[in-house]
C-alpha cells in the first residue's frame, strides 16, 4: 500500500482512515474495529484499542500517520525526592515491568499517591489522574502541584475545565468530557479504580487513547464481578501486598475487636416478624438473594402486590433493628469515654442514624448533605485535636487522610468486605508509637452478625 494509514482520534473513537489489506483487517477487527458503513466502509473502534491497533500496523510495515495523539512529551524534574518504601519500589517495578499497564494493589495509608508520582516521573507524559470525588480531586491537585509545580496541574470538574499537562477529573467527569479529552493524555491513572467497571466510568475508559494506565485501589474486588473487566480498562493486577504484611513497619500497629450487642425482648419479637414475612416472600416467588440478580429480582416483585409492598417494608424494618439498636448506642457511649483522649471516628450506614448521635453526644456530623467547606472545616478541627470524634455515613470510607485518628467504631454498614477494609484504612496512618483499634459492633443472632462472619472468612481483615 503507499502512502501512511492515517490513525484518527474521533469523540472517543479510534479510525483507521485507510483500506488496509485483509490480514490486517482481520486483526484490527479482533481487537474491536468494525466496519462503519456511516463513514464511508472505514474501520472505528473505542478509542482504548489505540495501542494495540498502532502495533498492528507498524508489525505490518505500514508507515502510520497518527492523528489520533496529542499528548505530550514532558521534562519532568520532581521537586521533591524521597526514597520509596520497599512496596512502593515493587509496585513500580512491577507495573514496569507489565508494560505500563496494571492494577497496583495496597492498603489504605501505603502510599498508593507516590506509586502514582513515581510512575509519572518515569512514563514523562501528558497525565490524567481520575478519582471518584471533588474532595480527592483537590487532594491530587495539591499532590501534583508539590511535586511537579502547580503551573503544570489543571482541572476538569467542580466547575472547573482547565486542561494542562497534569490534569485531574473525577469519573463523572470524565465520562462527560473524554470524548473531546481522550486524545490528549499518554497516561491515565485511575485512583479507587473498583469504581472503574460501572457502565459509565467504564466508557470514559474506552473512549481514551492513553497506552500507559495505571489503577489504584485497596480493594478491587467488586459484589457484581465487575473487577474483571479491569483487565480490559486498566490491566491485570500486578502488584499486590495486603494490611497484615505491612503492619507494623509501614502502617500502624492495629486491633479488630467485634462487640455483639444483643436485642431487647421487644426488638427481638419486631425483628423476628418482620424478617419472617421478608423471607416468606422471598421463598415463595423462588428469588435467590444470594445471586446477582436477586435484589433487582425482590424489587420487581414488591411493586405487583400488596403483600409484595408489605415484604418490602418488612425488609426494611427486619435490616433497621439490627442497625439502631438501643444496645448499640450505649456500647458507643462507653467506648467515647473509654477513648476520650484519642481521635475517634464513628461509621454509621445511614443518615438518620448519624444525625441521631450527633444529637445525644454533641458529635460534629459528615454526611453527604454536609457543605465541602465545613466537611474540611469538621476534618481539620479533628486532625488538630480540637475535637475528639466525628460521626458519619459512608463519605469518609475513601478518599480522607486523617493520620492522627486511631480508633473506629462501626455501628452498622454493609456487608462487603471493601466497605470494612475502608474504614479500617482510615486508622491505619502510621504515626509515633500509634496502635490502632476497630469496633466492629454488631447485633446478636441478626442478618448483620452472619455478615461480618463471611467478611472475616473473605479475609476483610488481612
Amino acid at each position: 500500500m503507499s502512502g501512511a494509514v492515517p490513525l484518527v482520534f474521533d469523540r472517543g473513537t479510534l479510525v483507521v482512515d485507510a483500506l488496509v489489506e485483509q490480514a490486517e483487517r482481520q486483526a484490527l477487527e479482533a481487537v474491536g474495529f468494525v466496519v462503519d458503513e456511516r463513514a464511508g466502509g472505514r474501520l472505528r473502534a473505542p478509542a482504548s484499542a489505540y495501542r494495540r491497533a498502532l502495533a498492528i500496523l507498524m508489525r505490518a510495515g505500514h508507515e502510520v500517520d497518527d492523528q489520533a495523539r496529542s499528548y505530550e512529551e514532558l521534562d519532568l524534574a520532581p521537586r521533591r525526592r524521597r526514597e520509596p518504601f520497599p512496596h512502593q519500589a515493587e509496585a513500580l517495578d512491577a507495573w514496569l515491568r507489565g508494560g505500563r499497564r496494571g492494577v497496583v494493589v495496597l492498603p489504605t495509608g501505603a502510599g498508593k499517591s507516590y506509586v502514582a508520582e513515581l510512575a509519572i516521573a518515569q512514563v514523562k507524559r501528558s497525565t490524567l489522574i481520575v478519582a471518584p470525588t471533588i474532595d480527592l480531586m483537590n487532594q491530587w491537585m495539591a499532590l501534583l502541584g508539590a511535586a511537579f509545580g502547580a503551573e503544570r496541574v489543571g482541572a476538569v470538574g467542580g466547575g472547573t475545565y482547565e486542561v494542562r499537562p497534569l490534569t485531574v477529573t473525577t469519573y463523572d467527569s470524565a465520562y462527560i468530557h473524554m470524548e473531546h479529552l481522550g486524545g490528549k493524555f499518554g497516561l491515565i491513572v485511575f485512583d479507587e479504580c473498583h469504581h472503574l467497571p460501572g457502565a459509565s466510568y467504564a466508557l470514559g475508559a474506552e473512549c481514551a487513547i492513553a497506552p500507559f494506565r495505571l489503577g489504584l485501589t485497596a480493594t478491587p474486588e467488586r459484589q457484581d464481578g465487575g473487577h474483571e473487566r479491569l483487565d480490559t480498562l486498566v490491566g491485570p493486577t500486578v502488584y499486590r501486598r495486603e494490611i497484615r504484611e505491612l503492619t507494623g513497619d509501614y502502617l500502624a500497629d492495629y486491633e479488630v475487636v467485634r462487640i455483639r450487642v444483643e436485642l431487647t425482648e421487644e426488638e427481638r419479637s419486631a425483628y423476628e416478624t418482620a424478617r419472617g414475612e421478608y423471607r416468606g416472600f422471598v421463598m415463595q416467588n423462588g428469588i435467590r438473594m444470594s445471586s446477582p440478580s436477586g435484589w433487582g429480582e425482590f424489587l420487581k416483585m414488591t411493586s405487583r402486590s400488596a403483600w409484595g409492598r408489605s415484604a418490602w417494608r418488612a425488609w426494611r424494618e427486619q435490616r433497621r433493628i439490627p442497625l439502631q439498636c438501643a444496645g448499640k448506642l450505649g456500647i458507643l457511649e462507653d467506648l467515647l469515654i473509654q477513648h476520650h483522649d484519642e481521635q475517634v471516628i464513628v461509621f454509621t450506614a445511614d443518615n438518620d442514624t448519624v444525625y441521631r448521635i450527633a444529637r445525644r453526644y454533641l458529635i460534629p456530623a459528615i454526611t453527604h448533605q454536609t457543605p465541602a467547606r465545613e466537611r474540611q472545616d469538621i476534618l481539620a478541627a479533628l486532625q488538630s485535636g480540637a475535637i475528639r470524634a466525628v460521626v458519619t455515613s459512608r463519605v469518609l470510607n475513601e478518599g480522607v487522610d486523617i493520620p492522627t485518628a486511631s480508633v473506629g467504631v462501626v455501628l452498622s454498614g454493609s456487608s462487603s468486605v471493601r466497605e470494612h477494609v475502608q474504614r479500617l484504612g482510615r486508622i491505619l496512618r502510621k504515626g509515633e508509637g500509634k496502635e490502632a483499634v476497630l469496633y466492629e459492633v454488631v447485633t446478636a443472632a441478626t442478618g448483620e452478625e452472619y455478615a461480618s462472619e463471611r467478611r472475616r472468612e473473605h479475609g476483610a481483615y488481612r
